[in-house]
């Protein structure tokens, strides 16, 4: 919370002007192309992680596909996750969050002009729906991101397991797969602090159908989990040895 006090001070004479240019984007989120949306927020999520003392550390954005229609399966450590993610993509894309926080002021905001999906995860005839929305979408062309651990670990930069399910919608759109290693992202909001941090964002080479065709979704999910895992496990021993 102080972190986000932090933010809103920092950039205080912008705010209502952004928060009007949300609200307005939000209700009105048909009538701007996907790219322009996608603008106002990297504009507004670069300029509140400078005041909130957070440093964006991206690496391999050179393994993203060349062309749009893949999903981000990254770790998830927290609701500061997806601004590191707004900050570092080159590349729009819309997620999949829990139901629970559709309607919390400004994510609702941002959600509506992500034209997010919210799941229902006590309803599986919802989540179906939603999957199969989702493969639709990057069938025609649409990125996404799915934390496929299904809830934030509570434990740093230690990794939940990832649920094979949460792979069913690039299944479904035979589409790339980018498994992503977030590092410290827990440190943003999930701690009571506003010391200087930097956030590490790791875009690992894609999975492409044909790789994993013949794989079952609970084999995908141990597969990208382990990579990201590595990755993770690499980056902050290099931390340590420093």
């Amino acid at each position: 919370m102080k972190r986000i006090i932090l933010m809103v001070l920092y950039n205080l004479p912008f705010v209502p002007y952004w928060w009007w240019q949300l609200c307005h984007y939000a209700k009105k989120a048909d009538q701007y192309e996907e790219e322009e949306r996608y603008a106002l927020l990297k504009k507004i999520t670069v300029h509140a992680n400078k005041g909130g003392r957070v440093k964006i550390d991206a690496h391999g954005l050179e393994n993203l596909p060349k062309e749009n229609g893949f999903i981000l399966y990254p770790n998830h450590q927290g609701m500061f996750d997806v601004l590191g993610f707004v900050e570092s993509c080159p590349k729009p894309f819309s997620v999949v969050m829990k139901k629970e926080v559709e309607n919390v002021m400004f994510l609702k905001q941002v959600f509506h002009i992500m034209k997010a999906k919210a799941l229902d995860r006590s309803d599986i005839r919802q989540g179906m729906k939603v999957i199969s929305e989702v493969a639709r979408e990057v069938g025609e062309g649409r990125n996404y991101l799915i934390f496929a651990e299904g809830t934030r670990s509570k434990e740093g930069n230690k990794i939940l397991d990832f649920k094979g399910g949460s792979f069913k919608a690039a299944m479904k759109a035979k589409c790339p797969i980018v498994p992503v290693a977030v590092i410290d992202a827990y440190k943003g909001f999930d701690t009571n602090s506003i010391q200087p941090i930097t956030v590490q964002i790791h875009y690992l080479p894609p999975i492409f159908y044909d790789e994993y065709k013949n794989m079952k979704s609970t084999e995908i999910a141990e597969t990208i989990k382990n990579r990201i895992k590595e990755t993770i496990e690499k980056n902050i021993k290099k931390d340590v040895d420093k």
